[in-house]
């Protein structure tokens, strides 16, 4: 009896504790809806969208862990160590500069010069782009064909272009084929036999290509901007040259720019990869022997004849084409400017888009999201191109005929928002988009001889900081130090960089010296002589001892007073000029009648002053 009781109640104990074990699992009820909730039935919906977005400020962590809608700083400590950079400077001044990856297969050789379009004469623009397509024609040992059937039986890759400051060669093989390769570019630069009827077939390419290219073009707007920003000057000329003078380049002229440019000092022979610095330092000592030996360098030439920007624009009206495009522009920093990281981190702020693309209206950048949302242009790209002596930064556009207006107001509003308005957030967001572009663009064996070779040319001018260092800094830049450049650029920054470009304030200052003078006389027509400017004869007088300012147009004069001289018992005087330069360049093609013009634009970059 005693057992059977047992197994009697042994039953009902496990059901008791199941579902005291359900009842602890179960979630707890819902507290009591309060009085207020109770009463009506909105009231009752607003509390539940309450606790939504509660729900929402505060998100479950599972899903912040690996990614956020809050840009925060990147840190790429852990995959910044690049292997060493060894430069050898040669007797003759070639520089042999190389980044061993011995693990690898693969090479990369290249030649980069400090030569481009910005380096000839008017006459003769076009030469160094012409000089670029016929050394690929064949020399004296690898006739034509030959040259290129010799690369392709090694699985190698060859390639080169020209820009307005430099030109490069490179060339892609295995490791045991890099001699090969070197040898292949030391023939290709010192024994090109440039035949004429290979000339001839050259320049019909070379027009043909032009008649082709005349129309939408991103490159033949640029050209038009760099000929109107830069007009006058070496800087404004095109790479491929114009019409005539393709059709009037010959042997000789190629000869006298490769005696004058294609300098030994003047070079860098870069390698990457599977390969050994002593190894490549041999080699080129003895297949690039016949270098020529002139000692003019490129920044001679960038003072002899430097680049002035001018304030103006072009328009190509063309009613067949389907699109417009247009390019806004402002004088951008030199790659020696402390700024022109800056500007990097600024153009990635404005950012870029394509209609193609989609997804513009979610980007991080201002200008993408107002111009996707409202579809008032096919594509919108921000562009900073530095040089040795100045830059461009500004914005191209493609848009519909009735969209021109409105996109150009919205390039506008938001370039000219930088210097008052700028979010910690924004500006972060693009110090990470540059940091990893520049990462991602290194990833591969070209590119580090790109960056290793433009370092490296010219030891006072940048050149870029990812392509040829050695021939703007005269070392390559570690991206440890790059990268605390980048980081060091906040939204203080921003403002002041933009406010420098961007915003009315562009400076030129001029000293009158005015020792010796009557402190009453007046200054009008000093001014008008010294600067050519209308003024006024009763609008500014000298006053004894006082600060006095003064606007009347963009000229603001002030005084300064100079205690160490005495005139009259009045302190000498220094009238110094102030002018806010027009600083702003366009170009536009297609059917542009609703494009405002340069004076639309001009005022956009000051009217906030007043």
């Amino acid at each position: 009896m005693a057992i059977r009781r047992l197994l009697n109640l042994s039953p009902r104990r496990s059901l008791s504790s199941a579902v005291t074990t359900a009842a602890s699992l179960s979630p707890p009820p819902p507290p009591p809806p309060s009085s207020s909730s109770t009463t009506m039935m909105y009231d009752r919906v607003a509390d539940t969208v309450k606790s939504k977005i509660k729900r929402l400020e505060t998100p479950d962590s599972r899903f912040l862990r690996y990614t956020s809608p809050h840009p925060i700083c990147a840190d790429y400590s852990s995959i910044l160590s690049s292997p060493e950079t060894r430069v050898t400077i040669l007797p003759n001044g070639l520089r042999v500069a190389t980044e061993s990856r011995l693990p690898g297969r693969a090479a990369a050789v290249g030649v980069w010069i400090d030569s481009g379009s910005r380096f000839e004469s008017d006459a003769a623009n076009g030469v160094a782009h012409f000089l670029e397509r016929m050394v690929f024609k064949g020399t004296e040992k690898r006739p034509d064909g030959v040259l290129m059937e010799e690369i392709g039986s090694m699985g190698g890759r060859l390639s080169a272009r020209t820009s307005r400051e430099h030109t490069a060669y490179c060339a892609e093989v295995m490791d045991e084929n890099v001699p090969k390769a070197l040898d292949v570019l030391s023939d290709m630069l010192q024994n090109s036999c440039f035949r004429e009827d290979q000339m001839e077939r050259e320049r019909d390419l070379i027009l043909q290509q032009i008649k082709e290219a005349e129309g939408l073009s991103k490159e033949i707007i640029l050209d038009h901007l760099h000929a109107t920003a830069f007009q006058y000057t070496p800087l404004g000329r095109t790479v491929v040259g114009p019409v005539k003078n393709i059709k009037t380049i010959y042997k000789s002229h190629i000869e006298d720019y490769i005696s004058a440019h294609y300098a030994a000092h003047r070079m860098v022979i870069s390698a990457a990869g599977a390969v050994k610095h002593e190894d490549i330092v041999e080699q080129v000592k003895k297949t690039f022997t016949k270098l020529s030996a002139n000692p003019s360098t490129a920044c001679q030439f960038v003072a002899e004849k430097p680049a002035v920007f001018t304030g103006s624009e072009v328009q190509i009206i063309d009613d067949d084409l389907p699109l417009a495009q247009f390019a806004v522009a402002f004088e951008g920093a030199s790659w020696t400017d402390p700024d022109s990281i800056a500007l990097m981190v600024i153009k990635l702020m404005l950012g870029s888009w394509n209609k193609k693309a989609g997804g513009g209206k979610h980007m991080g950048s201002q200008l993408v999201q107002r111009v996707a949302i409202n579809e008032i242009a096919e594509c919108i790209t921000a562009f900073s191109t530095n040089y040795k002596d100045t830059g461009l930064f500004g914005v191209y556009a493609v848009a519909k005929p009735d969209c021109l207006d409105d996109l150009a107001y919205a390039i506008m509003s938001e370039i000219n928002k930088l210097p008052y308005r700028v979010s910690e957030e924004d500006v972060t967001r693009a110090r990470n988009q540059l940091k990893s572009s520049l990462l991602l663009h290194i990833n591969g064996l070209t590119p580090v001889v790109e960056d290793i070779g433009h370092q490296t040319q010219n030891t006072l001018m940048i050149r870029s900081y990812l392509k040829i260092m050695l021939l703007t800094y005269g070392r390559r830049i570690p991206f440890a130090e790059l990268f605390a450049r980048i980081d060091a650029v906040d939204s203080n920054t921003v403002k002041r960089v933009a406010n420098r470009f961007i915003f009315d304030r562009v400076p030129a200052h001029i000293s009158i010296p005015t020792d010796g003078m009557d402190p009453s006389i007046s200054m009008a027509a000093v001014i008008r002589n010294f600067l050519k400017d209308d003024v006024q004869e009763n609008e500014m007088t000298i006053k004894p001892i006082e600060f006095t300012e003064l606007l009347f147009g963009y000229w603001k004069p002030v005084i300064l007073p100079n205690s160490s001289q005495d005139f009259n018992g009045y302190a000498a005087a220094l009238l110094v000029a102030i002018v806010a330069l027009p600083d702003i360049a366009i170009a536009a093609m297609g059917p542009i009648q609703g494009l405002p013009d340069y004076n639309w634009f001009r005022r956009r970059t000051y009217l906030l002053r007043y």
